[in-house]
């Protein structure tokens, strides 16, 4: 069988951000994010944290693999640096177990921030434990094959759900779910949602001492 080069469909020169940037960014809610960016980028809501308390935040490191193989996201670890946050796209194939505990091992030790899949992974109690964060559709046990002649692409856009995620995109998640906003937005969302929450803080000061919600959003 004739092996696919790698070389030829990854791209490893993308622009991450500062870490300054992701830090003030991983002080966000997602919801927050998302309303801050004008209602975009929210991920599918199936794509959920696999352990309670996982949150990430980080530069997106993209990756299309052919469904149920899992070479690719093999070949991202290699090229992935720390504070990366993997994104994988997995060709609609939901029901395999993509990655696990030596997956999620080698991603810890080499600094990555996170995994965003739309897909499923297995060992879950064991990457609680290791407490790499990972968001997943869910738990499956079903395993991926590794085609050296099948084409992936690593750092090239990628579809999740109705989001494209771009190499180098800003990738935030928490327990309410995973939102991408735009590299070249990330900055100015980040800004206007520390504004929000500052404005929800005297919202709620407001409602605590006896306002509701019609007076104080000025709706009746």
């Amino acid at each position: 069988m004739k092996r696919h080069d790698a070389t030829l469909t990854t791209r490893l020169d993308i622009a991450r951000l500062s870490p300054e940037l992701v830090a003030a960014a991983a002080k966000l809610p997602t919801a927050t994010l998302h309303e801050a960016a004008k209602k975009i980028g929210a991920l599918p809501s199936a794509i959920r944290p696999v352990a309670p308390g996982f949150r990430c935040a980080g530069s997106a490191l993209t990756v299309h693999s052919p469904g149920g193989d899992n070479l690719w996201l093999h070949r991202a670890l290699e090229v992935a640096q720390a504070g990366d946050v993997m994104v994988v796209f997995a060709n609609g194939a939901h029901e395999h177990g993509y990655w696990g505990e030596i997956m999620t091992t080698m991603a810890k030790v080499k600094g990555l921030a996170g995994l965003v899949i739309d897909g499923c992974v297995r060992d879950g109690v064991l990457l609680g434990e290791i407490g790499f964060p990972v968001f997943a559709r869910g738990l499956c046990i079903q395993g991926t094959g590794k085609d050296f002649g099948a084409i992936g692409w690593i750092n090239h856009p990628v579809l999740m759900g109705q989001v494209v995620v771009q190499a180098g995109d800003l990738i935030v998640g928490d327990a309410d779910g995973v939102v991408a906003i735009p590299h070249a937005r990330a900055a100015e969302v980040v800004a206007a949602g520390e504004r929000r929450e500052a404005d929800e803080a005297a919202i709620l000061r407001r409602l605590e001492a006896g306002e509701t919600t019609m007076a104080v959003y000025g709706w009746h």
